[in-house]
C-alpha cells in the first residue's frame, strides 16, 4: 500500500469497488475465526463425551456433531470462498484500472514532452517505467490494501479472542511479534535501496538491448557480434546481481519471519500445555488459541510482505513520478491563439539561437524572408544549421519573442499544434511504422482515402515499387520500416508529407538516397502540386535546389546570402566554390 500525488487520487476514484472488497474481507476474517470454535467443541466432545454449548453441557453425539459443527462448517466456507472471490475481483479489478489509468497518465504527458527530453532519458529506461514498474505500483495498490485491511482486521480480531482465552498467554505470543515489527521497519530501508538498484540495472540491460537490436545492421557489417555480446554478458551479470543482492535480503527477512512465528508457537505449546496439566485450559481450549494464533500469523507475515512490497512500490512510484512531473520545455504560452488559416508565410529577424544544453549559439544573427506560395532551397555545409532552422519553424525549440514570424505572427504568439497543422515535415531520419504502407502514407488521417494514397505515392515516385509488392499498400512494413531500402522509404515518407497537402512543405534532405532521375522526376511532381504553396527544401547537392525561387546560403549559422541560383553563383565566393566542385565530382563519376 503506497501514498503519494500521483496515486492517492485512485484511492478515492474506485473507493465504491474498495469498499465493497473490504466488506467481503471483514466477512471473511470473521468467519474465519469460528472455525477454531469448531474445532474446540469437536476435541472437547471426544475426549469428554460432552460439551459446554450456550453455558450448558450438552451430550457429544452425532445429531450434535452434524447440526452444531458439520453443518455449521460447510456454511461458513461456502461463504468464505464467496467472500474470497469478491474482494479478489474488488481489489485485483481496481488495481488493474489505476495501472490503465496511470499509463494512460503516464503516455500522454510523454508523448507532449520537447525532443531534448528523449535526448537525456533513453527509450530502454523509459520501457522499464511502463512495464517492470508500473506492474509493481499495481502490485502495491491491489495486494497492499487487501494485505493492509486483512492484517488490521483478522490481527485485531485474533488477538481479542487470544486475550479474552488467556491473558498472560497472549503477552507471551505478542513479544516476539513485537521484535519483528521493529526489525521489518529497519529492513524495509534495506529493500528499498537494493529495489532501485535493481530497477537501474534492468533500465541499463533495457536500454542496451533496444540500441543493439535498432543497430543490428551495423553490428553485422562490422562484425561485432562477440564484443556485443559481451557488453551485454556485463550488463546482464550486473542485472543478475542486482537481484540477487535483493532476493537474499528478502529471503533472508523471511526466513526471521518464519523463525519468530515457530518460537511462538513453542511458547503456547509449552505454556499452554502447562495450563492444561494445572487444568486451566483443557485440550480444546488450547487447539482454540493455536488456532487464533495461526490466524494472526498471516497478518504478520502480511506485514513483512506490506513492508517489503512498499518499498519496492515507493522506489517504483518515485521513478514513474519524475515521467510525470516532467514538464515540456517548448509549450504555449498563455493567451496563444491558434490561426485559423495558415498562408505560408515565414520570417526570421536577427534570430540568434543555441540548443538548450549547448555553450555555443547554433544561428547568429539570422535574417530572410520568405513569401507564401514560394519554394525555397536551403544549402549549406554539413553542421552549418541547416536543419536548426527547420526545427525552429516547427517550435521544436522556443526561440527568443520577435525573432520567428509565420503568417506576420510571432511563433510564440500562436498554438503549437496549430503551426503544426499547417506543416508537413519529412526529416533527414525518415522514421515509418511497423504498419501497412497505405497507413504509413495516410498517417496525418484517421481513415486512409486509398486514391489520394496512391496519387501521393505516384507524387513521391514510390508506386510502381509499392505495385511490384505481393499485397501491394497492404504490405507491413518491419520496424522502422526495415524491410524496405534506404530510398524507398524516403520516398514514402514524402509520400506521407505530400499526402497532408499543408500550405508549408518541409523536405530535409529528403532526396540523398535516391538517384538523380528519380530526384528529378520528385522536384518535377513537387512544382506541379505545390503551386501557391511554400516549400521548403534542405539539400547538399546544389542540383536539387538550383530552379528553386530562392535559395538560401548558410555558412557556420549564419545566412550568407539569399538570392536565386544565378545571383549567388555570381556574387558568393563560396557558393560558387560549392557548384563548381559538385559539378567536378559529378562529371567524374560520368567519366
Amino acid at each position: 500500500m503506497i501514498f503519494g500525488r500521483h496515486i492517492n487520487k485512485y484511492y478515492l476514484k474506485y473507493a465504491p469497488l474498495l469498499l465493497m472488497g473490504l466488506a467481503a474481507l471483514a466477512m471473511v476474517d470473521y468467519l474465519q475465526l469460528i472455525i477454531p470454535n469448531l474445532y474446540q467443541l469437536l476435541i472437547n466432545g471426544v475426549n469428554d463425551g460432552h460439551v459446554l454449548y450456550n453455558g450448558q453441557n450438552v451430550p457429544f453425539d452425532f445429531d450434535f456433531l452434524l447440526e452444531h459443527i458439520c453443518m455449521p462448517m460447510i456454511k461458513v466456507v461456502i461463504a468464505i470462498v464467496v467472500g474470497r472471490f469478491l474482494w479478489r475481483i474488488a481489489f485485483w479489478g481496481s488495481a488493474i484500472r489505476v495501472e490503465e489509468d496511470i499509463r494512460n497518465s503516464m503516455f500522454d504527458n510523454a508523448k507532449n514532452l520537447s525532443r531534448e527530453y528523449y535526448q537525456v532519458n533513453k527509450v530502454g529506461s523509459l520501457m522499464s517505467l511502463f512495464t517492470n514498474d508500473l506492474e509493481t505500483v499495481q502490485d502495491c495498490f491491489g495486494w497492499g490494501v487487501m494485505m493492509f485491511f486483512d492484517a488490521l482486521l483478522l490481527g485485531v480480531l485474533s488477538l481479542v479472542k487470544m486475550f479474552r482465552m488467556n491473558v498472560f498467554l497472549a503477552l507471551l505470543s505478542l513479544v516476539p511479534m513485537a521484535l519483528l515489527l521493529a526489525a521489518a521497519t529497519v529492513v524495509g530501508k534495506t529493500l528499498t535501496k537494493k529495489w532501485d538498484a535493481r530497477q537501474e540495472a534492468f533500465s541499463r540491460l533495457s536500454d542496451f538491448s533496444q540500441e543493439s537490436f535498432s543497430g543490428i545492421a551495423v553490428i553485422k557489417a562490422f562484425v561485432k557480434e562477440a564484443k556485443e555480446l559481451w557488453a551485454f554478458k556485463k550488463l546482464n551479470v550486473e542485472n543478475e546481481n542486482a537481484n540477487i543482492d535483493l532476493t537474499k535480503t528478502s529471503v533472508l527477512f523471511r526466513i526471521l519471519v518464519s523463525l519468530f512465528v515457530e518460537s511462538v508457537i513453542c511458547i503456547i505449546l509449552g505454556y499452554g500445555g502447562y495450563l492444561v496439566y494445572l487444568g486451566t485450559f483443557n485440550a480444546g481450549q488450547l487447539v482454540e488459541f493455536i488456532g487464533y494464533f495461526n490466524s494472526i500469523v498471516w497478518p504478520i507475515m502480511a506485514v513483512s510482505e506490506l513492508i517489503d512490497m512498499t518499498s519496492r512500490g515507493r522506489a517504483s512510484i518515485n521513478r514513474i513520478g519524475e515521467l510525470l512531473d516532467a514538464r515540456p520545455a517548448v509549450k504555449d504560452r498563455e493567451g496563444a491563439e491558434a490561426l485559423p488559416e495558415i498562408k505560408g508565410g515565414i520570417e526570421f529577424r536577427h534570430l540568434t539561437f543555441k540548443y538548450p544544453d549547448g555553450e555555443n549559439n547554433v544561428l547568429n544573427d539570422v535574417s530572410f524572408k520568405i513569401e507564401p506560395g514560394e519554394s525555397v532551397g536551403i544549402v549549406g555545409r554539413t553542421g552549418s544549421g541547416k536543419t536548426t532552422v527547420v526545427d525552429l519553424i516547427l517550435r521544436t525549440y522556443n526561440v527568443p519573442d520577435g525573432t520567428l514570424f509565420v503568417d506576420g505572427h510571432d511563433v510564440n504568439d500562436i498554438t503549437i499544434s496549430s503551426l503544426r497543422a499547417g506543416c508537413a515535415y519529412v526529416p533527414q531520419d525518415n522514421f515509418l511504422f511497423s504498419d501497412t504502407i497505405e497507413n504509413n502514407i495516410a498517417f496525418a488521417f484517421d481513415a486512409p482515402d486509398s486514391e489520394k494514397v496512391v496519387s501521393a505515392a505516384k507524387n513521391a515516385d514510390i508506386h510502381s515499387n509499392v505495385d511490384e509488392f505481393a499485397d501491394k499498400y497492404a504490405t507491413i512494413l518491419g520496424e522502422r520500416g526495415v524491410t524496405v531500402s534506404g530510398g524507398q522509404k524516403q520516398r514514402i515518407s514524402i509520400a506521407r508529407a505530400l499526402m497532408k497537402d499543408a500550405p508549408i512543405l518541409i523536405l530535409d534532405d529528403s532526396v540523398s538516397a535516391v538517384d538523380t532521375d528519380t530526384e528529378r522526376t520528385i522536384l518535377d511532381n513537387l512544382r506541379k502540386t505545390r503551386v501557391g504553396k511554400t516549400t521548403i527544401l534542405i539539400a547538399h547537392r546544389i542540383s536539387t535546389i538550383e530552379n528553386m525561387d530562392k535559395i538560401i546560403f548558410i555558412e557556420d549559422g549564419k545566412v550568407v546570402d539569399v538570392g536565386r541560383h544565378a545571383e549567388l553563383y555570381s556574387r558568393v565566393p563560396a557558393y560558387r566554390r560549392t557548384v563548381d566542385l559538385q559539378k567536378l565530382e559529378e562529371e567524374g563519376v560520368n567519366a
